[in-house]
């Protein structure tokens, strides 16, 4: 049963002012009525996360299995528990990467290696996964792998592809409460080819990392995922801040937006009307530019669009807004996300080329695979399940060989939910959906593939490059904790990714 705005005023009024509800809908008296502490949108100025620097880095060259490098950069993050200001006048308590909500953005150079020292400072176990990089498993955030308060673990990435991918809490059974306190950061690869596009950069080179959460009438945040089915939140955040505005000149941005929403996906449109340029999908660029007047983003989704705000004069206001999609719980201002205010001109040297970079065609693909599998996402026994089963470190659903390439049929055979399914490791492109080609914004590698309410997705990928044991999930977040993920097994490595690299106790030696 869901309460809306409208019906929690009428149980206030019968009330004579004093608001009486089940203890089920305390979530709803503490942040959805007219006293709620989110204020008015657009109040609030934008902010970037900063970028993390290196604690040092060295030019000792090698080959880490995927590619040869250059050197690697050394960074540390401490995740700790600090106040944040989210909404007007308040100050929120959150957990943090660098204690920061979003944490700090990496931003490494493809011909480089990363290693990535986590150290937990706060009381309760970590796990940390870098969605969107191949890495070994005992470095990808197995949900075992937990590094428990006053330990630390150093996590080397190979930076594979230029991607704009990211970084979160994947702890079992605790990855939505973690995340929806602010375990999420982004993580940006890059490489020559790419810089030499010609495409924005810099400063307009934007990160958005949208995230909608609840607040009691303190500005603290609340979690209620309605018995184990999904957390909906009232008020919406990009980069930390409730319902931004930002100030932008008068020429091309490129943004890089990302759903770290627990349970909200979103339909991302303009106030103006205009079309978004869409150069690039989760795990890179696209082939081609392609225009669209909105599109979907589900959770742990990314999409990189150009916005050429050169066209409109001086003084225009443009907000993002959100035309949710199906099986949202929508409030009175969750139909906005930010806005654009045009303020200055500026010079812009910069391009969208017609062609961005090689995709492999999906018609190459599909003759190569070598099996194909079902994965049925459905509510059992009250519980999230993957062709009826729920997690278990011990099992694995399928067992390709490296370099195998598969077709995988993602399904749902109820019309209430929808599941955005990633498969650790490996990059897919979309065959089609119930029977019809992707949405063209789809096209291209993607990790996370959006299953709708009775809705079929065929998706083909390569497995490897690693060998061992990975795991795929939903990622509405709260499905995930109970109980929608299972492992599976590259080759012949069984290994348990806990037991390889286990994290170790502080203090720490320098890196």
């Amino acid at each position: 049963m869901t309460i809306k705005r409208r019906e929690l005023l009428k149980y206030a009024a019968i009330a004579g002012g004093l608001l009486v509800l089940p203890a089920g809908f305390q979530r709803i008296a503490h942040a959805k009525d007219p006293e709620s502490p989110a204020g008015n949108p657009f109040t609030l100025p934008f902010r970037v996360p900063p970028v993390l620097q290196p604690v040092r880095s060295d030019n000792t060259s090698g080959s880490n299995g995927l590619q040869d490098f250059e050197g690697t950069d050394y960074y540390e993050i401490a995740i700790t528990k600090a106040q944040a200001q989210i909404i007007p006048g308040k100050s929120t308590e959150i957990w943090g990467y660098g204690g920061i909500f979003p944490g700090p953005t990496i931003k490494q150079k493809r011909d480089r290696q990363s290693v990535v020292r986590y150290i937990n400072k706060l009381d309760v176990p970590m796990v940390i996964h870098l969605h969107g990089m191949a890495a070994l498993p005992e470095y990808d955030g197995w949900a075992h792998d937990a590094v428990e308060p006053g330990y630390y673990k150093d996590f080397i990435y190979p930076n594979n592809r230029p991607a704009t991918i990211w970084y979160h809490d994947h702890a079992l059974h605790k990855t939505a409460p973690n995340v929806n306190m602010g375990l999420a950061g982004m993580y940006i690869v890059y490489d020559e080819y790419e810089q030499n596009l010609n495409l924005p950069s810099g400063e307009y080179d934007v990160p958005l990392v949208i995230h909608d959460k609840i607040f009691d009438r303190k500005g603290q945040i609340v979690y209620d995922d309605q018995g184990q089915k999904s957390l909906f939140g009232d008020v919406i955040t990009v980069n930390g801040v409730a319902w931004p505005r930002m100030e932008v000149a008068r020429r091309k941005y490129r943004f890089r937006v990302l759903n770290a929403s627990v349970s909200r996906s979103y339909r991302l449109k303009l106030s103006s009307g205009d079309e978004f340029i869409m150069i690039g999908t989760d795990a890179g660029l696209r082939s081609a530019p392609v225009a669209v007047d909105s599109f979907r983003i589900s959770m742990a989704e990314r999409y990189e669009f150009i916005l050429d705000f050169s066209k409109y004069p001086i003084g225009t206001k443009i907000v993002l807004e959100n035309e949710s999609p199906d099986n949202n719980e929508d409030y009175e201002k969750t139909d906005r996300i930010m806005r654009f205010d045009v303020v200055r001109d500026a010079e812009d040297t910069s391009e969208i080329p017609s062609t961005l970079r090689y995709v492999t065609p999906v018609s190459q693909l599909i003759p190569q695979a070598v099996r194909t599998r079902e994965f049925r996402y459905e509510r059992t026994g009250g519980q999230w399940v993957v062709n009826g089963n729920t997690w278990n470190r011990y099992e694995s659903d399928a067992n390709p060989q490296v370099g195998d390439v598969e077709i995988w049929t993602l399904y749902t055979n109820s019309g209430g939910w929808f599941h955005p399914i990633h498969v650790h490791l490996i990059d897919c492109q979309i065959i089609d959906r119930n029977e019809q080609p992707p949405f063209v914004y789809e096209e291209g590698w993607k990790d996370v593939i959006y299953v709708g309410g009775n809705e079929s997705v065929r998706v083909v990928g390569k497995f490897g490059p690693h060998t061992g044991r990975y795991m795929t999930h939903c990622h509405n977040l709260v499905h995930e904790d109970h109980d929608m993920m299972r492992a599976i097994q590259i080759g012949n490595n069984s290994t348990d990714p806990a037991l390889v690299a286990p994290p170790k106790p502080l203090p720490a030696p320098p890196l």
